[in-house]
């Protein structure tokens, strides 16, 4: 099992949680079905059947958070309430107000849930608290944010931040298209970059050398990368954006093929290996992208401690 994206956090070095406890505190808050009047649900499942909630591979956990939501479109509830507000408006001789619109569309909504078809999604985190490290595999920070939130709801305290480096990704990225790419790294043909004028206007770029003129021209001017494709080491290729997330992650077959290559007796235990394979080629990738941004602008605890009190 490999990770698609990388939403990229800190975890403060003040978090000194044991896997046991973070298991107990995951199983107060495991993932139940809808029920009949919920619109949405989450909580946490195991990552992989019967591996437990928190999945570990040495100092790697694996977490696994499950949200359920019930498919009921407005619009099927607003053409029943229509269809009904008719009806009763033929039988009282009036049209219904906008308060009795709106307590029938609740109504039906009531009704109708029951019955709604449902839609499951699994989001994927890696923690490794010795290295502070907390990785989601999210397309979005938006969708990250989803699971950051269950965590806060979840643990008795929860310090994190977004990674920050002296270079933000965008300069960097734009120094290596002007210059070279930073050790170990080759920049791939796939790019776009964005004016910085209150037009916005963006150039997007696939299968493009990347040494052409036309990009030097954009990049003078004042356009500046939003997205870069590249590989590290001949063994992951990836696009950074301008946020710092790490999209469209794929371990080249070089990786693959090394967890293949040994005899596992199961399942769980192949998942395990690609876990472990994975986690340590992120813990390379991670660094080398940290130094090559100029390294990381120390954390403060006290300013990055979202600790969540229980209410």
């Amino acid at each position: 099992m490999y990770f698609k994206n990388a939403q990229i956090y800190r975890l403060s070095p003040e978090w000194p949680i044991a896997l046991e406890a973070l298991h107990e505190q995951l199983a107060k808050r495991a993932f139940t079905p809808c029920g009949s009047q919920d619109t949405e649900r989450c909580g946490w499942i195991e990552p992989y059947e019967g591996a437990g909630l928190v999945h570990a591979v040495g100092d790697n956990w694996m977490v696994c958070m499950q949200t359920e939501t019930k498919l009921l479109p407005a619009a099927v509830v607003q053409q029943e309430a229509e269809r009904r507000a008719v009806e009763i408006a033929e039988q009282q001789g009036y049209k219904l107000g906008r308060k009795q619109m709106k307590e029938l569309r609740e109504q039906i909504t009531q009704e109708l849930l029951p019955r709604a078809f449902t839609r499951s999604r699994k989001t994927f985190a890696w923690i490794n608290v010795a290295a502070g490290w907390l990785v989601i595999d999210a397309a979005s920070q938006s969708k990250a944010e989803d699971v950051l939130e269950q965590l806060r709801h979840t643990l008795d305290t929860f310090p994190v931040s977004l990674l920050r480096t002296e270079r933000s990704p965008m300069s960097a990225m734009a120094g290596w298209l002007a210059g070279e790419a930073p050790e170990g790294f080759t920049i791939d043909q796939d790019f776009a970059l964005q004016s910085v004028s209150e037009d916005r206007a963006r150039a997007t770029f696939k299968g493009h050398d990347p040494d052409d003129v036309h990009v030097t021209e954009h990049l003078e001017a004042g356009r500046l990368p939003i997205k870069l494709a590249m590989t590290y080491d001949d063994r992951i290729s990836f696009t950074l954006t301008e946020c710092g997330e790490i999209k469209r992650l794929d371990f080249l077959d070089v990786v693959r093929d090394q967890a293949r290559a040994d005899d596992h007796d199961d399942a769980m235990a192949l998942f395990s290996a690609e876990f472990a394979l994975m986690t340590g080629e992120l813990l390379r990738l991670l660094a080398a992208i940290v130094e090559a941004m100029g390294g990381e602008i120390v954390r403060d605890p006290d300013l990055v401690d979202q600790a969540k009190e229980k209410t």
